[in-house]
């Protein structure tokens, strides 16, 4: 009898001294001993109490939740009460300088995470939902030791308030404000300093106001908080109850993260939490380990040497594989040069999600130039590419220089001992041909496709006859054509480009542009000239009045069925052109542009060159200046 006895008052000892108060949304832990929670993943209680979220296992999760779901709303009319909470926690990082991924208090409508995801999920979301959902109906004070550039964090050492997503809704670099005399000082604290701290969150449901504080432990709670925000938590806890507890992640670093003591409260007085009886947590780089003898000083040396070596190594080899070069012939274009550093920074290190486009001559990622703020396209060319240098230079030598509203302006370029780079104007509503051939996006107006003609016709103009030399761009079609926010479209990849002076004659060279868009003279002679050009544009012309490509092909066999010049000749001669003309406009389009359209995309694309309009002819024609002649 006896012995039950004194087993009744160890358990009854247990409960008051660990566990929650009898009130209904109200509880304290100093210490978790014999505490009932929910834990899985990395999480274990250790035999002195102490709440241990991760152990220094690389890319673990860990959650402990109350076992009882808390009353959050009123049954009366819905809505959110009013909440307290308090913890003291530590986080162990093997650096000083550096943590994995960080911790956060949760309210989550259920205790089902172990499908979450480490490393910037902090063991709450997933891939699936990390990007932010209104149906995760989590909310979290999340305090974070690494910067992830990809969710907006302001850096590796700050506390956020998130809101169904790992994009904080604000957020602060760590620290605390302390009264001195009076006025408010701000004192800077590091999350993982492997010192404990305690965090307070408060949320006022009337004037629907967050507070979160921070102090090391001991300090008393900061009067003017580091995060206030105004939130409706009523949009985010849907259900009447939900649960409350904690959770963590590690990335590839190993780093443990403990929770010494909490505290919480709905709708009262928040129980302090005794300070004295809060656990110990391990700190084994707070102190030298004892040991049969110590390898230390002998081991260190070596291991720094190495590390030193490797560094070095690495660090040259990076150095030389994106060493600028320069030559002498780049004199002229010394204004157009932009540093290596500046586009890694630009394109998060030529990161994936940056990626916009690919295609044979290299890969175009989007980005932001530092310092200028200024939104740019930047390709990528490799030296190994064929004939990547020939491109380069051409599209330097020739963009580099032009100045017009219907071309693609190049901003600046790079060279490195791998790389080309070019830096261009961004376009952000991207290339023509994904309007004209894709079902999936929305068809053009036939006003804007007629403004589009006009500018590209303006573009060549300017090419041919209006820059000091002449410029035969070589690959005139719809996918060379980009269009900008307001659909203005300019004439761009200029790769193919040559110059020659007024007077002179082009030089014979191998053929080079895109099936479908060659001139027949162009075939024999190898010779570009303006009359080239002139040619792909009517094809283009037609493309856009039709849009059908200029040669389909049969992909079962491979060989060509369709020919777009022959299609719509063939309708003149029958006087049926309205025939081709692109259903997707429903019949909403100006009869008789378009039968100019059509008429003068045969003119241009005429297999005698010596036919064929010169581009000012063609302006004239489009603005009304000139009566097309007859077929």
């Amino acid at each position: 009898m006896l012995w039950f006895l004194l087993a009744l008052l160890s358990l009854l000892l247990t409960s008051l001294q660990h566990g929650a108060s009898a009130s209904e949304g109200q509880f304290a832990f100093n210490g978790f001993a014999g505490a009932n929670l929910t834990l899985d993943g990395a999480t274990a209680v250790s035999p002195n109490g102490l709440l241990v979220l991760t152990n220094g296992t690389v890319a673990s999760t860990g959650h402990a939740l109350h076992p009882m779901p808390q009353r959050f709303r009123e049954p009366s009319n819905g809505t959110v009460r009013s909440f307290s909470t308090t913890f003291v926690f530590a986080i162990v990082s093997p650096h000083l300088s550096l943590s994995s991924h960080g911790m956060a208090f949760i309210v989550s409508p259920t205790r089902r995470l172990s499908n979450t995801m480490p490393f910037q999920y902090l063991g709450l979301l997933n891939t699936t939902d990390g990007n932010g959902s209104a149906g995760n109906h989590i909310f979290a004070v999340e305090l974070d030791t690494l910067r992830n550039f990809d969710l907006g964090d302001i850096d590796g050492n700050h506390v956020g308030i998130d809101v169904n997503s790992l994009r904080s809704v604000t957020s602060a670099s760590a620290g605390y404000y302390y009264d001195d005399h009076d006025a408010s000082l701000f004192q800077n604290l590091s999350l993982f300093s492997r010192e404990a701290m305690q965090t307070w969150v408060d949320y006022n449901a009337q004037d629907m106001e967050l507070q979160v504080a921070v102090a090391p432990l001991g300090a008393p709670k900061p009067k003017k908080p580091l995060l206030s925000h105004t939130i409706d938590l009523s949009t985010v806890v849907t259900d009447e109850e939900a649960y409350v507890g904690f959770s963590s992640s590690t990335g590839l670093l190993s780093c443990s993260h403990y929770v010494l003591g909490w505290s919480f409260s709905i709708d009262g007085s928040l129980p302090a939490l005794d300070v004295s009886r809060l656990p110990k947590f391990p700190n084994p780089f707070g102190a030298k380990r004892p040991g049969r003898f110590n390898v230390l000083p002998i081991v260190l040396p070596t291991v720094v040497t190495i590390a030193l070596v490797a560094s070095v190594l690495v660090f040259l080899s990076r150095r030389m594989a994106y060493y600028e070069l320069r030559e002498d012939w780049e004199a002229e274009f010394m204004s157009l040069r932009v540093s290596y550093k500046d586009l890694m920074i630009a394109t998060k290190n030529f990161g994936h999600k940056q990626l916009i486009g690919k295609g044979g001559s290299g890969e175009v990622y989007k980005g932001i130039l530092p310092g200028s703020k200024i939104e740019v396209a930047v390709k990528r060319v490799s030296h190994e590419s064929q004939s990547g240098m020939k491109a380069f230079l051409s599209e330097v030598a020739s963009i580099g220089r032009l100045r017009h509203r219907n071309l693609v302006h190049l901003l600046g370029y790079c060279r490195t001992k791998r790389d080309l780079l070019l830096v261009y104007e961004y376009m952000p509503n991207g290339s023509l041909d994904t309007y004209l051939y894709s079902q999936a996006r929305f068809a053009l107006s036939w006003v804007t496709r007629f403004h589009i003609v006009k500018c590209i016709a303006s573009g060549l103009l300017y090419l041919h006859e209006e820059w000091e030399k002449v410029v035969v761009h070589r690959d005139i079609k719809a996918s060379n054509i980009l269009l900008d926010r307001e659909m203005n479209s300019k004439l761009g990849d200029f790769g193919l480009a040559r110059l020659y002076e007024r007077g002179s004659n082009p030089y014979t060279t191998y053929v080079v542009g895109t099936m479908g868009y060659l001139a027949p003279e162009l075939l024999c002679t190898g010779r570009a000239t303006p009359a080239t050009d002139v040619f792909s544009f009517g094809v283009f012309l037609l493309e856009i009045a039709c849009g059908r490509r200029s040669i389909e092909v049969d992909s079962m066999n491979d060989e060509e069925t369709f020919t777009l010049v022959n299609y719509v000749l063939e309708h003149c001669r029958n006087r049926s052109l309205v025939n081709v003309i692109d259903p997707r406009l429903r019949g909403d389009y100006d009869a008789a542009e378009a039968y100019l359209i059509l008429k003068l995309g045969l003119l241009c694309s005429h297999p005698v060159s010596t036919v064929r309009p010169g581009m000012r002819q063609v302006v004239q024609y489009l603005n009304g200046d000139l009566l097309i002649p007859e077929m």
